[in-house]
């Protein structure tokens, strides 16, 4: 996977895959690679299905549990060379965000590991995850963007109140960081897919995060598949996320 980053057989166009985006190479070499190691479950006598951004929906015996897989979620990144993106792996036992049972972040570029479990807690390279205490109590610190200029024009009230902001090109690896304090807030300001936000979610809810859509709206009940969108307002503390509800009112 990493040897295809920022080069033209990388680049090289091959389909349109099941999330409506185009597959490149780099796209296809990374999720076969998932799919051998799913496979090797399904061989031990595993039951399962799998949504993957690629290849869509495939059953291996049963409808739940769900594994969604994003082989390289920020692909335009690695397209690009750019040396931020990541898998993401989730399990669900039912249809909806509040049905994730499991999920994996992994940099692709570092091997750092982001992993929760629902209701048994988080860890990040294998060490309980907690949040980093906030260092500014009076405006936000650093400021999460995903990653288009209309965004950032739709995000101006936020961005009028930060320190500092980071747009990375990955939405699983930006709500991992903010599950641990990295960023104060992360905000998708233009509707995004539930399916890939999915284990990063599981993440943040199991340190105390809080995540909502803009309007301040719950997420556990959408369903995570590949046409399901939202607008995200997330913040590893309950503090910060009304902070965050209240300034983007103020503006409305």
């Amino acid at each position: 996977m990493l040897p295809l980053s920022g080069t033209v057989a990388g680049r090289a166009p091959l389909s349109v895959g099941a999330g409506g985006d185009t597959t490149m190479e780099l796209d296809r070499a990374a999720e076969v690679v998932v799919f051998a190691e799913l496979a090797a479950l399904a061989e031990r006598g595993e039951r399962f299905s799998v949504l993957s951004e690629e290849a869509g929906h495939r059953s291996f015996g049963a409808d739940y549990p769900l594994v969604l897989v994003d082989p390289v979620d920020g692909s335009l990144n690695a397209k690009q060379g750019v040396p931020l993106f990541g898998l993401m792996l989730a399990v669900l036992d039912g249809p909806t965000v509040a049905d994730t049972y499991a999920g994996l972040v992994l940099n692709l570029n570092t091997g750092e590991e982001w992993r929760a479990v629902r209701k048994q807690g988080a860890w990040r390279d294998g060490k309980p995850l907690r949040a980093l205490q906030r260092s500014d109590g009076r405006r936000i610190e650093l400021l999460g963007l995903e990653s288009s200029p209309r965004a950032l024009k739709l995000a101006q009230p936020l961005v009028d109140r930060s320190n500092k902001i980071r747009i990375l090109g990955s939405m699983a690896i930006s709500i991992a960081l903010t599950s641990a304090g990295g960023f104060d807030v992360f905000c998708a300001p233009i509707p995004v897919r539930v399916f890939d936000m999915a284990a990063s979610l599981l993440l943040l809810r199991e340190t105390g995060g809080v995540a909502s859509d803009v309007r301040g709206e719950g997420l556990d009940g959408l369903r995570c598949d590949l046409e399901t969108r939202t607008t995200l307002l997330c913040a590893p503390t309950r503090a910060l996320h009304d902070e965050a509800i209240e300034i983007l009112r103020a503006r409305q």
